[in-house]
């Protein structure tokens, strides 16, 4: 592939449009609660617990109710995971993870939309979104989009 003007071109708007991201107050939103998150070497420990506990609770998985340790692994986790859900630091930090996935999806909607009306574009989650149409769903207009 030759470098041409055009792609200097495009490359230069690429990097514009990184450094608009990186600058925006939604990833700064974002970086604030991660560090809040993070900061906090209890909460650090209790993720690193509930990660060790997603494991186990892989390995009951495999064998299901079988698993000699089934019932204990099944109730830790879910005690686990609400407490760390319930957590206003990871509460404020999901929030945030959303609203940067948001941001990063109407880009991509953009930027596809420019390069053809019938580019589908993967966004976020579509059973979360408050739109079936745009989302780029790819079920082939059975959302009743114009796919």
């Amino acid at each position: 592939m030759l470098i041409t003007d055009e792609w200097l071109i495009i490359i230069d708007h690429a990097e514009e449009l990184v450094q608009l991201v990186a600058s925006s107050e939604v990833v700064d939103r974002y970086n604030k609660a991660r560090e809040t998150v993070y900061s906090d070497d209890e909460l650090v420990k209790e993720i690193k617990e509930f990660t060790y506990l997603k494991e186990r609770y892989e390995e009951v998985q495999r064998f299901g109710r079988y698993h000699p340790d089934y019932r204990t692994v099944m109730k830790d986790i879910r005690l686990r995971k609400r407490a760390l859900d319930l957590n206003e630091k990871i509460a404020a930090l999901r929030i945030a993870e959303n609203d940067v996935q948001q941001l990063f999806d109407e880009i991509g909607v953009v930027v596809g939309k420019s390069v053809s009306e019938s580019v589908k574009v993967p966004t976020g989650n579509g059973f979360f979104t408050d739109s079936s149409c745009g989302t780029g769903c790819g079920s082939g207009g059975s959302c009743s989009c114009s796919a």
